[in-house]
């Protein structure tokens, strides 16, 4: 996939060993060359790495030149050593650009409860750092050292031409295959941008925007340890403060990029056959509309049944009469690609062979749920579960 890189970035991404038995890249370099402002969410499990805590605690701010990423241990649950080894990282990275440690930030995933191999980390980091390129190459290098399970890098760029005459690029890259559950989850994402923006701005649009997305995507419904956004912009680009319509015009783009990153991840997810997109309409409020989403997304037998290619339409219509939402049954209906299956609180004749076909053929599959309770939607992306996704974590050492 070619990429439009934004100005004043360079990207390495290196093996050095801290995943076992393999020669995949393990650890990542994305550096600016001038100061950047830095926006950050992160997991709401209370149960997080030291890299959250370390980001967590510096973001927003100015003043950022470096994150550093490594794939394999994920830096969690490792007491006071962790914390330690998190702030070396971050001095390390700072250093392959002349910087400080407090101007850069950490990012970890992998296996929990293991303390990082630092000699490792310390060669990666040299290695990656003699590798910096403002290249696709590079881009694309970081991007495949923040993976575990993915099976497919997940990366986008977009640009727009900012009331200046100067062109604005925002690229992201991701990574995310299971442990995926609303309010962030395994996954790790960093966007770069060579607009100028405030701390507060920044971090105003990437909340929003992580709402809108990453907080929207599930696979098995699990809140992890390590899950982090981070955006980086460094102004580059035009270092001007946006005016209004040029700042609504990138948040526009901002959402646009996670929206496509957050639906790559449960597309990707572990074992999958199907990615199924979860719209809900004619809610009261949006907390409604996703929690009945979210109900549905997390519901095993929904799951199981289009792994199977089954319009069970009972298990869908009973999910989200759980959720906790009230609602009127007797104004409900249901759609699954584009059929009709439920309305007015019953099922309808429908061809079920066609329906099934339209589900085994394709690989995302659409439900369309309404309501007449309000005017409030949401878009929810999940996938179905497999008897792979089983084997994977049954044999997966956590």
């Amino acid at each position: 996939m070619s990429i439009q890189l934004p100005q004043g970035y360079r990207f390495a991404g290196v093996h050095c060993g801290v995943k076992p038995n393999t020669t995949k890249r393990d650890v990542a370099l994305v550096v600016s060359e001038r100061d950047a402002v830095a926006a950050g969410v992160y997991t709401q499990n209370l149960v997080c790495g030291a890299p959250v805590q370390l980001d967590r605690a510096r973001t927003p701010a100015a003043g950022f030149r470096a994150v550093v990423t490594n794939s394999g241990v994920a830096n969690a649950c490792t007491g006071e050593e962790g914390l330690k080894n998190a702030e070396q990282m971050a001095v390390w990275a700072a250093q392959t650009v002349g910087a400080a440690g407090q101007q850069a930030l950490v990012l970890s995933t992998g296996v929990i409860g293991i303390q990082l191999p630092m000699e490792r980390i310390e060669e990666g980091i040299r290695a990656a750092a003699a590798q910096l390129a403002a290249t696709e190459e590079g881009f694309h290098n970081a991007a495949h050292a923040m993976m575990t399970t993915d099976t497919k890098e997940k990366v986008v760029s977009k640009s727009f031409i900012n009331s200046r005459g100067k062109t604005i690029t925002l690229a992201g890259m991701c990574k995310g295959a299971a442990m995926i559950g609303p309010n962030m989850a395994t996954m790790l994402c960093v966007l770069m941008t060579d607009a100028a923006l405030d701390p507060a701005d920044a971090q105003a649009m990437l909340k929003h925007c992580a709402d809108e997305t990453f907080n929207c995507i599930s696979v098995e419904g699990h809140t992890s340890t390590s899950d982090s956004v981070l955006l980086l912009a460094n102004g580059a680009g035009d270092d001007q403060p946006m005016e209004e319509d040029d700042r609504n015009r990138f948040a526009d783009l901002l959402l646009l990029v996670c929206s496509e990153l957050a639906r790559m991840i449960p597309n990707d997810g572990e074992g999958v056959s199907h990615l199924i997109t979860v719209n809900v309409y004619g809610l009261a409020t949006r907390e409604d509309a996703k929690a009945i989403a979210r109900t549905v997304a997390n519901d095993v037998l929904v799951k199981t049944a289009i792994c199977g290619a089954d319009p069970n339409w009972g298990r869908i219509v009973s999910a989200a009469g759980r959720a906790g939402v009230p609602f009127d049954t007797k104004k409900v209906a249901l759609k699954i690609n584009g059929h009709l299956l439920y309305k007015d609180g019953a099922p309808v004749e429908f061809d079920k062979p066609l329906v099934t076909e339209a589900i085994r053929s394709q690989r995302e599959t659409v439900f369309q749920l309404f309501f007449e309770e309000g005017d409030e939607a949401i878009r929810f992306w999940t996938s179905d579960l497999t008897p792979e996704y089983v084997h994977m974590n049954a044999d997966y050492t956590t």
